[in-house]
This record gives structure tokens, C-alpha cells and sequence, in this order.
């Protein structure tokens, strides 16, 4: 499961040149997504109401592939089609792949998901689609165009983020109690106008694109403290992110407060809290193309 990455981007040399330097900057962030959330992501491939085993998937929007390699794991004897515009992030996907020895079960596409035309990806029985769906900027068309593509009977998963994880206690940081609501709140007001499907009833988008509905659950992730290097090294990234996004709605107070955790140096630092959790929620939708 990715964070909020836009895995697609206008057309042209010059957004596309934009788009990577992004997507290079977020390998790191979707690497400790996969690593601190991967029992979460497993069970989300363990819940999905699969009969037989899929032998083909596309994972759509597949940043560095948490999904994908879970969903390798999980379904040991299928191939898989991995898409993004990103090359990093599929460059990455490929190392990972490697290291695990399932190269060779892995297809690479890089392609523009925004596009009416999409590449020829086959006709698989799993479709996976993990915190992609809201950058689409017509999520209706995407959902008719995963339809057509999906195997009569094959099952379409939809992964999505319930809101931006949270680190802290609400009493925290001690010089500025409760920042990270107040992130969180400027942060909202951000997508609302950057990204307007996040969010969205993708229950109803999903029968109206012709599926059925076979489930829906929400995934509640709650871990630590004690914090593990990796959840301190994946809240030192998100806040770092979430700053560019806030830093112009904040007070200069909050602001500042916000600088001292993301310096490293400085005792104040997320690093060197004990109190650090991850707290966030994943909603998935399992839909059938009947």
C-alpha cells in the first residue's frame, strides 16, 4: 500500500521530468510503508475473496510494489503486471523483485494511467489498485476501463487511504500541543483542492461501473510504542512530506516546532522520541466483474 503518490502525470517532457524527480523523492517513503505496514498489507491479500487462485494480476499504480510482492507471496503460482509512470519507482520494484527471486514472474509497464489508451496488459482475474484510484483525474472511466479489462468473474481491489498516518500523542510536541492536528487539518484542506477524489464512495462509483460489490472492510493500524527504527525513520519521512504541503497554513510557531522534530540534530528531534506510534486506517473494496 502506497501513500498519496500521484503514479501519473500530464503529458510532455517537462511534467514528466517534474513527475520523476517526485516520484524519486518518495521511494524512500513507500519503502517504509511496505516495510512498517507489510502484516497489514498481508492481511488485506489474505481477506480478499478469491475461489480459484488468480494465474494473472495487474497492479495498477504499483509504486515501489508493496502490493506486488504480496501479492506474489500470496498467490505463489501467478504472474503479475506491474504499472506506473514512475521509472524510479519501477526501477525499484525490479531490485526488490529480484531480491526475492521473482523476477521472473514480475512484468514491467511504465505507462500514464490518466491515458484513454492504456497498454496491452492481458486479461487477468486479479486487478489490484492500492492508494491510486483518488489521483485519477476520472476515476469513473478508470473503474469502466478496469472492468473491460478484468476476466468475466475476475475480482477488482481497491485499497485507499483513510487520511495521512498519525505519529504523535495529542499532547505532543510539549512546546506545541496538538501540532499534528493542525497538520492534519491544513493537510485536508490541501487535498480537498489538490486531490478532489480522495476520499470518495468507491462503493458506489464501483456498482455504477458495473461491479459487484463482494466486500468491504476497513484495516485499522495501530502499532507501538516502543517505536521501532523503521516507524521512527517512516514518521521522520510523512512529516517531512506533510511540511511542504502545510508550511504556508501554519503559525510561524507551529511551524517552528514542526522544524525542531524533523531535525535530526536536535534533542527535540521524532527520532529521539519514545512515545512515537503509527496510527492510520486503510479502507478496501473487493468488487466482482460478474
Amino acid at each position: 500500500m502506497n501513500h498519496p503518490s500521484p503514479h501519473t502525470a500530464p503529458q510532455g517532457g517537462h511534467h514528466v521530468h517534474e513527475h520523476e524527480h517526485h516520484a524519486g523523492d518518495q521511494v524512500e517513503i513507500l519503502d517504509l510503508d511496505e516495510e512498517v505496514l507489510a502484516e497489514h498489507i498481508a492481511s488485506i491479500t489474505d481477506w480478499l475473496p478469491i475461489g480459484t487462485s488468480p494465474r494473472r494480476i495487474v497492479d495498477l499504480g504499483c509504486g515501489t510494489g508493496a502490493g506486488t510482492l504480496a501479492l506474489l507471496e500470496r498467490f505463489p503460482e501467478a504472474e503479475l503486471t506491474a504499472v506506473d509512470l514512475s521509472a524510479a519507482h519501477l526501477n525499484r520494484l525490479r531490485e526488490k523483485a529480484a531480491a526475492v527471486g521473482a523476477d521472473d514472474r514480475v512484468r514491467i509497464v511504465r505507462a500514464d494511467l490518466d491515458s484513454t489508451a492504456w497498454p496491452e496488459l492481458g486479461t487477468p482475474e486479479l486487478v489490484w489498485a492500492s492508494a491510486s484510484m483518488h489521483h485519477m483525474p476520472d476515476p469513473d472511466r478508470t473503474l469502466r476501463q478496469v472492468h473491460d479489462l478484468l476476466a468475466p468473474g475476475g475480482l477488482f481491489a481497491v485499497v485507499e487511504l483513510a487520511g495521512f498516518p498519525r505519529f504523535l500523542p495529542e499532547d505532543a510536541p510539549e512546546d506545541a500541543p496538538g501540532l499534528e492536528e493542525r497538520c492534519h487539518a491544513a493537510l485536508e484542506h490541501h487535498h480537498a483542492e489538490q486531490v478532489p477524489h480522495r476520499g470518495a464512495d468507491w462503493g458506489t462509483k464501483l456498482t455504477k461501473a458495473g461491479f459487484t460489490v463482494e466486500g468491504e472492510r476497513t484495516v485499522t493500524v495501530d502499532i507501538g510504542p516502543p517505536r521501532t527504527d523503521a516507524a521512527g525513520r517512516y514518521a521522520l519521512s510523512g512529516l517531512r512530506r506533510m511540511r511542504g504541503s502545510v508550511a504556508s497554513a501554519l503559525t510561524a510557531e507551529d511551524l517552528s516546532a514542526l522544524d525542531r522534530l524533523l531535525d535530526t540534530g536536535s534533542p527535540h528531534s521524532i527520532l529521539r522520541r519514545f512515545d512515537l506510534s503509527v496510527r492510520t486506517e486503510r479502507r478496501v473494496w473487493a468488487a466482482r466483474r460478474t
